[in-house]
């Protein structure tokens, strides 16, 4: 007997039909339920404050990757609040609490700290400062792992502990490079590459067509890297009151495993457990070993002293601008978008009452035509009033370029920086897919070069017309820089080549005038203009947006493990790869970007 055939077709039809109408009551079921939610706590919102009583604790803990600016999103999949901890909003936070009477210290508990090594020396500095108002800072290193930026942190502490069976790295600083070309030969893909000349530290390429760092690429890299490891150092010593030379020697033979090694090689004060730590707490606040202690959520502190603080200054006639300009550059899509900047520049000119810009960049670069649109209203800006850049985790090549005509540059002893170059990348796509897919092309034009497609390699005379072309704006890119440090192109040229510094050495040849964060730049600013009291204004203006302050009010209200927010290793390398090929897909025209992206570890 056969069996009865049915029909694709009978079966599909109703399935995607079910499929359909299940999404759309699942989705009206959802936004009935998030309007029921917003409206209920709507109701109640507005009055809702910041309680702080005496003797006050403040809990740092960042369990949010942190950027200049904070940054708010919702996830609909997870239903819960996404976002990044705005660094101006920490260091705004800690002074605050620094003159705070309610306050009378900070508690630092880290998990997964995900900072960039210059903001990280930056909220160090801003919390030395706030143990000089004589409050304490307590810190209890208490994850399964003590990274060493968390211990570079917690050592600012009056007081630092550890869990008793934490493992704890103290190895010295290392990074790793990801290089593609071996991926691209199996594919059939090529990358056609034309650098600036002598470019030969302008080595972000280097992935595509090599399958190691070139000898120059590793010398910086080795360069800036020992650099940052002597500032380590130097904090660490400072705080620790173990020598330098000490340190390193710990370092090197791997002195240090767990909390317990700390302790015995004082890099820590004693191992703890919490409620040992919590109780040594509860004295220092004069609470009684049977009552709770209360710790108020640092971040919600910072935001909300922040928020309150621009609030009020923008309701005065605000005297300073500071403009944050965080991201790769380019024309269009995410991170500096020169469109939306130079409209921000172009406002805080304008504003009569604003005396001087301050401007924040936190940028590896990106396209040369954008870097050029936002360079021109900088220099625009500064004929009319003093501009002063104050650059973040990094600062380098189109992210110098719109640097370069401050008034004055500060940077953090550790800040990356230069990268003076420029390089162009047209993928050669034809034999991959041929070879792979099946795909042939052919062709018609009326000239030669009139179908300069990915499918076909360039010929010679196309390749050194691009060439031509990447030259020139190396050469301009020498100008602006030699024009705005008052060098000679002679001189530009002999310390750019592509060639990436740390804020330090980039202060030793010229390249920025100080070493100092963003409270620098302000302070240094207001005294140019004569301003005694600095009014600050922040670009981009964030308009108040009370459903996502409902929902980081909902989080906050969360008591969720930091681990359970974050990815698993394996997740993180799919993603880079996944951003990496990203960034290879944005690369339209001739670009300005860092040699590498590298995670200091």
């Amino acid at each position: 007997m056969s069996t009865p055939q049915i029909s694709f077709w009978k079966v599909f039809w109703p399935s995607l039909t079910a499929i359909i109408v299940s999404s759309v009551f699942s989705s009206i079921f959802f936004f009935l339920f998030l309007g029921a939610t917003i409206g209920a706590f709507t109701a109640g919102f507005e009055t809702k404050k910041l309680q702080i009583e005496d003797n006050s604790i403040l809990h740092l803990q960042l369990n949010e990757p942190i950027t200049d600016k904070t940054n708010a999103s919702f996830n609909p999949v997870e239903f819960k609040f996404d976002g990044t901890t705005g660094l101006v909003d920490l260091l705004v936070g800690i002074e605050e609490a620094k003159n705070d009477s309610k306050v009378k210290g900070i508690f630092i508990e880290l998990s997964n700290l995900q900072c960039g090594m210059a903001s990280l020396f930056e909220l160090r500095k801003a919390l030395e400062d706030f143990k000089e108002s004589g409050k304490f800072i307590v810190a209890y290193n208490s994850g399964e792992v003590i990274t060493q930026k968390e211990y570079l942190l917690t050592s600012v502490a009056d007081e630092n502990y550890g869990f008793p069976t934490s493992t704890m790295e103290f190895l010295g600083l290392g990074g790793e490079y990801m290089f593609f070309k071996n991926l691209f030969d199996k594919l059939d893909l090529e990358m056609q590459v034309i650098r600036g000349p002598n470019n030969d530290f302008k080595s972000a390429v280097e992935p595509y067509f090599l399958d190691k760092m070139s000898d120059s690429a590793r010398f910086q890299a080795q360069r800036y890297l020992n650099s940052i490891w002597e500032d380590y150092l130097t904090v660490v010593s400072s705080s620790r009151g173990v020598s330098v030379t000490e340190l390193d020697e710990i370092a090197e033979n791997v002195k240090i495993r767990r909390t317990g090694d700390a302790v015995k090689y004082k890099l820590l004060d004693a191992t703890k457990y919490q409620d040992e730590v919590y109780s040594l707490l509860k004295k220092k606040v004069n609470k009684a070993e049977k009552d709770d202690l209360k710790l108020i959520k640092f971040t919600t502190y910072a935001r909300k002293k922040a928020r309150e603080k621009r609030t009020l200054d923008d309701a005065k006639d605000a005297n300073i601008a500071v403009i944050l300009a965080e991201g790769g550059i380019a024309t269009d899509g995410e991170g500096i978008v020169s469109s939306e900047l130079v409209k921000q520049i172009r406002e805080a000119r304008e504003e009569d009452d604003i005396k001087a810009v301050v401007f924040r960049v936190n940028s590896p670069g990106g396209s040369a035509l954008a870097s050029e649109e936002i360079w021109r209203e900088i220099t625009l800006t500064k004929e009319q009033k003093p501009v002063i850049v104050s650059m973040g985790n990094v600062a380098a090549s189109g992210g110098y370029y719109i640097s370069a005509p401050a008034s004055r540059i500060f940077a953090e002893s550790t800040t990356i920086t230069g990268s003076i170059g420029v390089f162009g990348v047209i993928p050669y796509t034809g034999k991959m897919l041929e070879e792979k897919v099946g795909l042939s092309f052919d062709r018609i034009s009326t000239n030669s070069h009139a179908v300069m497609s990915t499918n076909r390699k360039l010929t010679e005379d196309e390749m050194s017309i691009i060439q031509k072309e990447v030259d020139q704006i190396y050469e301009e890119f020498v100008a602006i820089v030699a024009k705005g440090r008052n060098l000679t192109p002679e001189r530009v040229n002999a310390i750019a080549r592509g060639r990436v510094w740390t804020g330090k050495d980039a202060l030793a040849i010229g390249l920025v005038d100080e070493l100092g964060g963003l409270n620098d730049a302000i302070a240094y600013a207001a005294k140019e203009v004569n301003i005694k009291e600095p009014i600050i204004t922040y670009f981009p203006k964030s308009k108040r947006d009370q459903f996502m302050e409902i929902l980081e009010a909902i989080t906050e209200e969360e008591d969720m493990d930091a681990q359970m927010r974050t990815n698993s290793t394996l997740s993180q390398q799919v993603l880079t790869i996944m951003n990496n090929m990203k960034e290879i897909d944005n690369m339209k025209g001739i670009q300005m970007r860092m040699p590498y992206l590298m995670e200091i570890h």
